[in-house]
């Protein structure tokens, strides 16, 4: 099978396409034929070796995939043959592996996707999805303003849509062109403001009624950070989700503390357990099949095109949710 490989860290042509034996089902696990993998920013990190954490090598990128159940392994329901299936490696004890044109996976993880669902759409249900999911689930919008940063993307634009969905009183979605901004308007942001322009900022405290937001979703970090704790009123909250990019000090920290604020972390991994991902996946898929929350797409390239993928996030021109199709 081919498989994009990663042997060195630097630019996006380090991806490399390499021929491989296509793997074999354990027992317990399923084989399948990817039809969707998705790609995720940090993975444009690690490639860089600019993640929090630095991955062994050689490696194949990708940690969530979604495709047809080829082969079972020994003890594996059998009704389980032939069946469209999500694969969220990132949760598995082989957590990569899905830019590829096969994967396998633990039959447990596996969770059934809906006639309705597209591959392609459950790709960004995964990783994005869950993060979206669980960032609301550890910090709850009803009857607040939140911000959403990078609202276009994959994460914010879920975020953007839940938030409305779980009562927030006002969403503000901030991206970096009219299109993404236009984009989280569309999908029930009540306010979108262009974050590089100077004077962003006021503009967010002007549309949250002048005292600033109740709680800032932070999936950008870096210098985003210290610029959303302008726009955070009196009492509220910044939950951190860039896990690897913290730029914020002790003079931010100590001026968040004489405001009454809150530092929130958020990590996905450590919320999810098997029957918990399988439910909380399910959900998603559930709301999408029903066109109660829209997926947005940023583009399908072929396997083989993956390091020109990663050069279109790294460049910050993608919006939505990018896949590889093998």
């Amino acid at each position: 099978m081919r498989a994009i490989q990663l042997n060195r860290f630097g630019g996006p042509d380090v991806l490399d396409v390499v021929e491989m034996p296509k793997p074999l089902p354990q027992a317990g696990e399923v084989l399948i034929r990817v039809h969707a993998a998705g790609v995720n920013f940090f993975e444009v990190l690690m490639r860089g070796d600019r993640y929090a954490v630095t991955p062994q090598l050689p490696m194949v990128l990708g940690v969530e995939a979604a495709g047809t159940v080829e082969a079972l392994g020994h003890g594996v329901d059998i009704s389980l043959a032939g069946t469209r299936i999500a694969a969220p490696l990132f949760a598995s004890k082989r957590p990569f592996g899905g830019y590829a044109d096969y994967v396998t996976i633990d039959a447990k993880l596996a969770v059934p996707l809906p006639d309705a669902l597209s591959f392609e759409d459950a790709t960004a249900l995964m990783v994005q999805g869950l993060t979206a999911f669980h960032l609301l689930r550890q910090s709850p919008p009803a009857g607040k303003s939140v911000l959403v940063t990078a609202a276009a993307g994959g994460v914010g634009s879920l975020l953007v849509q839940l938030a409305k969905r779980q009562g927030a009183s006002a969403v503000i979605a901030v991206a970096g062109s009219r299109a993404k901004l236009d984009l989280a308007l569309s999908l029930g942001a009540d306010a979108a403001v262009d974050y590089s322009t100077a004077d962003w900022p006021a503009r967010v405290r002007e549309a949250a009624g002048g005292a600033g937001v109740d709680v800032v979703y932070d999936i950008v970090g870096g210098a985003m950070t210290a610029a959303s704790l302008e726009v955070l009123a009196p009492g509220g909250e910044l939950v951190f989700a860039a896990l690897g990019r913290y730029a914020i000090g002790a003079a931010e920290l100590e001026a968040m503390i004489t405001r009454n604020q809150s530092l929130r972390g958020f990590a996905l991994l450590p919320l999810l357990s098997a029957d918990g991902l399988r439910a909380s996946l399910s959900e998603l898929f559930q709301l999408a099949a029903g066109g109660q929350l829209a997926v947005t797409q940023g583009g399908r390239y072929p396997l083989d095109r993956a390091n020109e993928v990663h050069r279109l996030l790294e460049e910050r021109r993608s919006t939505g949710k990018v896949v590889l199709i093998p």
